[in-house]
């Protein structure tokens, strides 16, 4: 490996040693234990930790606007930390994809009143079922979390009084249905699962609802765009980090996908599995054999489409 890419990977994988395993991978979890951070990111804009994806919370003039739910039995203390925050009243949910750890509390905070918005492809993930491309496990319907309005192309328009949001749509990415956050007069970037830190494990690529490490590359491209030295971005899991770590992070992604991109010529998607191509990584992520194994599956099952 080039001297230069195995610092860039030296770097990156730094990022996964240095985020504990979060409190929500855990089999059973025990909601009543679970305490809920806030994290002050300036100008009335909020990073909420729990158990589950990281909240962001922006304050208009009117009313709340908060960026996924995490799990409904914590709606509670969410609402709590938010009331903390400002009393006025929570119009807006926006959902970063559909996968239950950031929308799982849909349902009850629509009840309270707000009106949750997603990508169209969210609601239809919802509606449908999905399948995990590598289990074949099944996630059931959530009719009882469906966003209440949702939209199609690549950008959307939300209002939040006294405030600049700008909501946008990365294409294939960890899903097909993600959505980023931009806020920029508080200089806010959530990015939802596109970018996610762990300790142990390779990022996710959904990859049974069109998910692609591709549309992971050039979702981080504009996020990096959008970002400046002082930009706090808001990943869907893990700290805070920088544009300098999201440029790691890119630069991690774009490593494990030319590793396996060069171990699949010419061989079959077990040959390449069998070749080891993140051999070098793994140790920097401490990830297991599976889930390296599963990462190269993912990466390859991206590039073949």
């Amino acid at each position: 490996m080039h001297s230069l890419n195995r610092a860039l990977l030296v770097s990156a994988t730094a990022l996964f040693a240095a985020a504990p395993m979060t409190a929500w991978a855990q089999a059973t979890p025990d909601y009543s234990k679970v305490e809920i951070k806030t994290t002050d990111l300036g100008n009335k804009t909020f990073m909420l930790e729990g158990q589950g994806g990281n909240i962001t919370v922006a304050v208009g003039d009117d009313a709340v606007l908060m960026v996924d739910t995490e799990f409904a039995p914590l709606h509670d203390k969410i609402k709590a930390a938010v009331t903390k925050i400002s009393a006025l009243p929570l119009k807006t949910v926006i959902n970063t994809h559909y996968h239950g750890d950031h929308t799982g509390g849909d349902g009850v905070f629509a009840k309270d009143g707000a009106v949750v918005l997603a990508h169209d492809n969210v609601k239809k993930r919802m509606t449908e079922g999905s399948t995990n491309a590598l289990t074949g496990a099944k996630t059931a319907p959530a009719p009882d979390r469906l966003p209440t309005k949702t939209y199609t192309g690549d950008k959307t328009g939300v209002e939040l009084k006294g405030r600049k949001v700008q909501v946008g749509h990365p294409a294939n990415a960890h899903t097909d249905g993600d959505t980023y956050v931009f806020f920029p007069d508080a200089n806010v970037l959530a990015t939802g699962d596109i970018v996610s830190i762990f300790e142990g494990r390779y990022p996710n690529i959904d990859v049974g609802v069109n998910g692609n490490i591709k549309g992971i590359i050039a979702a981080v491209d504009t996020y990096l765009k959008l970002s400046n030295d002082q930009t706090k971005i808001v990943p869907g899991h893990g700290p805070v980090l920088t544009k300098a770590r999201l440029q790691e992070y890119h630069d991690f992604v774009v490593g494990c996908r030319d590793a396996v991109q060069k171990a699949m010529a010419g061989k079959s998607e077990d040959e390449t599995v069998a070749a080891k191509p993140l051999a070098a990584i793994d140790p920097k992520v401490k990830s297991t054999q599976e889930a390296s194994d599963n990462f190269v599956r993912l990466i390859y099952k991206s590039l073949k489409t």
